[in-house]
Parts: structure tokens; sequence; C-alpha cells
């Protein structure tokens, strides 16, 4: 079964805004144990509203007979700096004032999300990563951290995901604090504070969540007679009300400024310059009616890294399409292991 665990790191961290937290914890589950030659790790990087626990929202790649059987595999995924499942955040007890953070939480790049799994890295001793995988913010937070420790990993899966954020994608967030502002109780320092506006920020997330087939197949009136209280607008009340339930506005804010600021080539001479950093074998992967990373982003990704692989999810699912289509994307990572095998043969042979 899945272990979970707390890392503390007890002395100050510095983020690259020059804000500092006075120290920190993250919250990470493992799952197998690592081999003698400690050459099985598996590395996970979860999205914007997700836990540590992979098994959870990504059950169908991990676990007995799957693509990631912890019979062979050793699989890590901590809970990401700022956020609500067990990781230091805006609800955490700030040490300095025994009160909690709330409004007073820096913001944080993914750059410095990294930095905090690195000393989690380094604490577990885990020299080598086998694979390191994300996706969506995941994905954003696998590609700076293989870029800033190149010799670190292997290889490299990144689904649904880009090196820089788009216009686009701010926009969608945006809108979405900026119905997080528009709750009156946004301003006050409770753990419940914006969670109106949290609830409509999600709703709106999932119109770049999902797709136009996606609603269609699922939300479609069965009748000819019906003028309101339609399946779609409960499905949307539906899903602000289940995420209010488990998260809170503060880290949905900081997540989405944080995805926002994704931009890999930042002080290092632009995208592709970051991109040549990579050493770990890569392989995109995008879902072919993501509206929110579309697959021109991994498509270009693939064509700046020069050995690289392309997987396409063929979905109706919309971005959400990386956490449906575990059939099609255990084969894309199965077939990318197979096609390193090949190449290592044939060069072993001349």
């Amino acid at each position: 079964m899945p272990e979970h665990h707390v890392f503390h790191y007890q002395k100050e961290f510095e983020l690259e805004s020059g804000a500092a937290l006075p120290g920190l914890q993250l919250a990470y589950t493992t799952y197998g144990q690592l081999n003698t030659q400690a050459s099985n790790v598996v590395w996970v990087c979860h999205a914007l509203t997700g836990s540590s626990d992979f098994t959870d929202w990504w059950a169908g790649l991990f676990g007995e007979g799957k693509l990631y059987d912890p019979a062979k595999w050793f699989i890590v995924c901590a809970n990401t700096l700022g956020g609500c499942y067990g990781s230091t955040g805006p609800l955490s007890i700030n040490p300095e004032t025994l009160q909690p953070y709330y409004h007073t939480f820096p913001a944080f790049t993914n750059r410095d999300v990294v930095a905090a799994f690195d000393l989690l890295r380094q604490e577990l001793g885990l020299q080598h990563i086998h694979t390191l995988i994300g996706g969506s913010l995941g994905g954003q937070q696998a590609l700076e951290w293989a870029i800033w420790k190149p010799g670190v990993f292997e290889r490299l899966v990144q689904v649904a995901s880009n090196a820089r954020h788009s216009p686009w994608g701010i926009a969608f967030n945006e809108t979405q604090r900026m119905a997080i502002r528009q709750d009156p109780t946004w301003n006050e320092s409770t753990e419940t504070a914006g969670l109106g506006g949290l609830k409509t920020a999600r709703a709106v997330a999932m119109l770049s969540y999902r797709h136009y087939n996606t609603y269609q197949e699922s939300q479609q009136e069965p009748g000819n007679s019906i003028t309101d209280n339609y399946r779609a607008a409960s499905y949307q009340v539906y899903q602000g009300e289940k995420l209010a339930q488990r998260f809170n506005a503060y880290t949905y804010w900081l997540l989405s400024k944080a995805m926002d600021s994704h931009h890999v080539g930042r002080n290092r001479g632009g995208v592709q310059k970051a991109l040549a950093h990579l050493q770990a074998r890569c392989l995109f992967v995008g879902v072919d009616t993501d509206i929110l990373f579309p697959v021109e982003e991994q498509r270009r990704l693939h064509a700046q890294v020069p050995g690289s692989s392309f997987a396409l999810l063929h979905s109706n699912y919309g971005h959400d399409g990386f956490l449906m289509e575990i059939v099609q994307l255990s084969e894309a990572i199965s077939q990318f292991y197979i096609e390193e095998e090949t190449v290592e043969l044939v060069n072993y042979e001349r």
C-alpha cells in the first residue's frame, strides 16, 4: 500500500521573488521499494488541485499489474509547496507569528516548488530518477526541474503541458481569480475566505478542462420540453461545490499564479536555450481536444528538443483527457521505453 510521510525543512527557504519562508514541510507519498541499484525511481508531479496520493487521481497508471507496478518501481510524489494536502501553505501556522499565513503567504513560482522538491529528493538520498512524470501544472514543474537539475533525471514524461504558459491560459486563470476577488469574504483572514468565489472559479475552469464534446455526451437533455434547470447548469454548480469541500481559495489563487509565471526561458536566454540544458530523454504527450494546453504546445516542445518523442491522446475529455485516457497514456509511455531499448540495441550493435 502507498505510504504517507512528511518532510520537514527547518532552515530559511528563499523564494525566487526574494521573499523567504522560515521553514517548510512537504507531505509526500511513496509506493513500492527502492531496488539495490536505486535505479527504479519514478517521481510524479501533480496537477493544480491534486495531492501527493497519485493512486487517487492517477490510479490507472499506478498499482499492481499496471504500468508502474510497485513490485518493480519506487514511486514518489510530494504535495506542492503552497498546497492544502499537508505541505506548507496559506492555512499553515507561520512560526514567526503563531497565526495562519492566510493572505500573507508569499507568492511563489514553479522554480520555488521544484527547489522544495529537490530538498526532499536529497533527503531521500535519490541521486538519479528513472522517470520524472507530470501533467498540466505538474508537467510545467517537471520540465522546470529537469532543466534545473539535468544530471538527475534520465527520462521526462511531460503530459498536456508547456514550456511557457500562454496568454490564453493566463486569461483563464485571471478570470477565475476575478471570481474569487468578487467574493466579499475574500478580504477576511479566515479558512473559508473566498470560498463562494472559488466555486465560481472552478466552474469557469471546467470549461477549459473539458471540451464541447464532453458536455454534449454527458450533459445533453434527453427530452424536448425543458426550459430551465438544465443538466449542464447543475453540473457546473456541482463541480464548484465539490472542490470547495476539499480546497481553499488561497491555495487556488497562489497555484494559478505559479502556473501563470511558468516560463523556462526566464533569465536563461529564452525557451530554446533553456531546453538545451535537458539531458533527460523526453516524451511530450498532448490531447487532441485540449483547449487549455493545445497540442501545438507539445508539438513545439518535441520540435525543440532533439531526440525527443511525441504522443497524441485521442479524447472527448479535453485537457482532462490526460487523466482519463489511461490506456492510451500507458501505451504511449510503454512505447517510449521500448523505443529507447531499440535505440540502445542499435548503438550497441554498431
